[in-house]
């Protein structure tokens, strides 16, 4: 068997997996969640009751409404995924490879004569598929309400530019798929799933705060945030960003050049792939 067979199979049998598996539909469900909570409806309350609230201190009623335009979609789809959309595909991957020895399912297949690479390559290329269809869920609800609230407030409809919305696309893929191969890579060091998520969930949501912190204190502990993975991340999506609808978003930054943190968020991919591959090669299946 030829090993674009081998992947070809490989990642077809993840997917079974994945649409059958509730963990998946329970973390999309999660982020759509917290997209429409804090992209839509905390502005929306915010604007119709005239008072600003925790996400739009500081703006204007017009202002409020303009964030909720559908025009505005690219900058409102990609505002929460540096902190809570990362660390959601995070969990995933982490469970995604986690599971596969938890359950013992890594164990069974390359002891039946399974080649490593492949199999492992297309647990990837599925877990890929899944960031992929998160993107387009969320773009799909993000669009939906706004156009629902431009008919309501009888606003004129303005569609958002094809080359914003691929430079949306474009940067919220590469940040998701970070985070998901970065938790893949420590389900396939922690060889289970519970040790892998509270890791990651610790380095995401509290770890490199704290750095961020000490960082404007020590000089040296700055210049390594600057190539930390949620640094790199927030840089990237602060770069695309409006002010207005970034600002005051948790994990948003402008801490490096977006095309330098572009550049860092693939190297992590990169690297999050070939050091899982490398793992699971030289190490015993027991």
């Amino acid at each position: 068997m030829s090993t674009l067979t081998a992947t070809t199979r490989s990642t077809r049998a993840e997917l079974m997996r994945l649409r059958a598996w509730p963990a998946v539909w329970i973390t999309l469900g999660a982020w759509l969640v917290l997209s429409l909570l804090f992209g839509y409806l905390f502005t929306y309350l915010s604007y119709t009751s005239g008072d600003p609230g925790f996400s739009d201190e500081g703006t204007t009623r017009a202002q409020q409404l303009a964030q909720m335009m559908p025009d505005a979609v690219p900058d409102v789809f990609l505002q929460g995924m540096p902190m809570f959309g990362g660390a959601l595909m995070m969990v995933l991957g982490a469970l995604v490879a986690g599971n596969g020895y938890g359950w013992g399912t890594w164990k069974t297949l390359f002891s039946q004569g399974v080649r490593r690479t492949p199999a492992l390559v297309g647990s990837v290329l599925s877990l890929t598929a899944v960031v992929v269809g998160t993107l387009v869920v969320t773009f799909a609800l993000d669009l939906g309400v706004s156009l629902l609230i431009a008919t309501t407030e009888s606003q004129d409809v303005v569609m958002p530019s094809a080359g914003s919305v691929a430079q949306s696309f474009g940067a919220g893929f590469l940040v998701l798929e970070m985070w998901a191969l970065l938790g893949f890579l420590l389900g396939t060091l922690a060889r289970g799933p519970a040790l892998s998520v509270g890791l990651g969930l610790v380095w995401a949501l509290v770890v490199e705060n704290l750095l961020r912190g000490v960082g404007q204190l020590l000089g040296w502990v700055e210049n390594l945030t600057a190539v930390l993975p949620g640094t790199s991340a927030g840089s990237l999506i602060g770069s695309i960003v409006c002010v207005g609808v970034g600002d005051g978003t948790p994990g948003v930054v402008d801490t490096v050049p977006g095309p330098r943190a572009a550049i860092t968020v693939g190297v992590y991919v990169v690297l999050a792939v070939l050091a899982s591959i490398a793992l699971v090669r030289r190490r015993d299946v027991t």
